[in-house]
């Protein structure tokens, strides 16, 4: 007899100790992350440096980084970095708030599969229209937009949100020397 594997529920996800883990459920799966490392977040620090003005100036919302989380049709994720505008009124469930306009994610070795498979799908699902895997051993970021094939980055990524007259352009080599230093 074949062994079946438990689909978790987001009331058995909320029930979850606050033990410095990051418990995320997606489709069921329930996903249970470590603590992140400190190049981890030294990219995501500088990555929120490099966004979060430009989200300011055009006026886009704000940027989130964990324990601000997207949940959808039963699943509940912390991405590492999201954008989305503010809710009109506050305080509002997290079902109600905003479709982010960017989600990135850093893989690591824990995470790698979870994020470029399920989490992805996830995110597209949603309706997420652009979605970012930063590989810092790669040293290129992943670029996953709506109706688009995926790319490889490893030179400049340019994000341009409808809601912005101008883009952001990310110096992919510049960010990656920053967090983790010169090869």
């Amino acid at each position: 007899m074949g062994q079946q594997i438990k689909r978790w529920t987001l009331r058995e996800l909320h029930r979850l100790p606050d033990d410095g883990n990051k418990y995320e459920l997606v489709r069921g799966d329930l996903f249970v992350t470590p603590p992140p490392s400190e190049a981890h977040e030294e990219l995501l620090a500088i990555l929120h440096e490099w966004i979060a003005p430009y989200v300011a100036r055009h006026r886009l919302g704000r940027v989130y980084r964990p324990r601000a989380v997207l949940r959808r049709s039963g699943s509940e994720v912390e991405p590492d970095l999201m954008v989305r505008a503010v809710p009109v009124r506050q305080p509002i469930a997290w079902e109600q708030a905003p479709l982010p306009l960017l989600v990135v994610e850093v893989l690591s070795g824990a995470t790698r599969r979870r994020d470029l498979e399920q989490k992805r799908a996830f995110y597209m699902d949603a309706g997420v229209p652009e979605y970012w895997a930063v590989d810092a051993s790669r040293r290129e970021i992943l670029v996953v937009r709506r109706g688009q094939p995926d790319e490889w980055c490893a030179g400049t990524i340019v994000w341009q949100p409808r809601e912005a007259d101008q883009p952001l352009t990310i110096d992919v080599a510049a960010l990656f020397a920053e967090a983790l230093g010169d090869e």
